[in-house]
């Protein structure tokens, strides 16, 4: 896979990006120690055992609901009993809230390279899958909320990625088209969000692609380190 630029056609030959938006939960911090922990806590309370990080890393990416039902029935797609459901929710909603940034941190060179593209008067955003309670205390404890201009999150709106609503919504407030905006992500509800929105996207191999091979799904660029980002950005500006 290589980046998009100019010279490769495509995408890259017909616009310049001047935003970019990002996913939150494996793309630029790394949140699962702190989600897990949630989880054990919450099945500890049920009377459940504890599983591994790597388990519920797997299971990240598709929004809180779909982590609780999974937690609880060590399944993919399965579907909990509606009363253990409740009450696990609820569980998990209090002991994630406690500890949200215990353990989380941005990934490696994550900050600089905001830092640089604030600098070069990028528009950023995020679009997260996750609830905004959530969302907002992370991005505030970790102090990077001051880089986005918005901030979209898993319940802002009727639908969440991989519907293309929340990138098209960016777009809108920032009054440009999709194909003027990079979407950097990890996973496959990244890409499929952002083909359907009609906007590039770039992936990093890291983070939780749900044992995914993205490669799969085409997308536009795959990095390995944040220190990439803004070199395949200053081919557009």
């Amino acid at each position: 896979m290589t980046a998009i630029t100019p010279e490769t056609g495509g995408a890259g030959s017909e616009f310049e990006v001047g935003a970019v938006v990002f996913d939150l939960d494996g793309t630029l911090i790394h949140t699962a120690p702190d989600l897990a922990h949630a989880v054990n806590r919450m099945r500890e309370d049920l009377g459940m055992s504890s599983l591994p990080e790597s388990d519920v890393m797997n299971w990240i990416g598709n929004g809180v609901t779909r982590l609780v039902k999974r937690a609880l029935t060590e399944t993919w797609d399965g579907e909990p009993d509606a009363e253990l459901f409740a009450h696990g929710h609820a569980l998990f909603h209090r002991h994630y809230l406690e500890g949200v940034c215990d353990h989380s941190e941005p990934y490696p060179d994550v900050r600089e390279a905001l830092i640089k593209l604030k600098a070069r008067e990028f528009r950023l955003a995020c679009v997260t899958n996750k609830p905004q309670a959530f969302t907002d205390p992370l991005l505030e404890e970790l102090e990077l909320d001051g880089f986005f201009e918005a901030v979209i999150s898993g319940d802002s709106l009727a639908k969440k990625k991989p519907d293309p609503l929340p990138l098209r919504h960016i777009c809108d407030l920032f009054g440009i088209a999709p194909r003027d905006a990079i979407l950097v992500g990890d996973s496959v509800n990244d890409v499929k969000a952002a083909k359907a929105a009609g906007m590039p996207v770039i992936c990093v191999s890291y983070g939780y692609n749900q044992g995914v091979d993205l490669t799969k799904y085409d997308p536009d660029a795959i990095i390995t380190s944040f220190k990439e980002l803004a070199g395949i950005l200053q081919k557009f500006n």
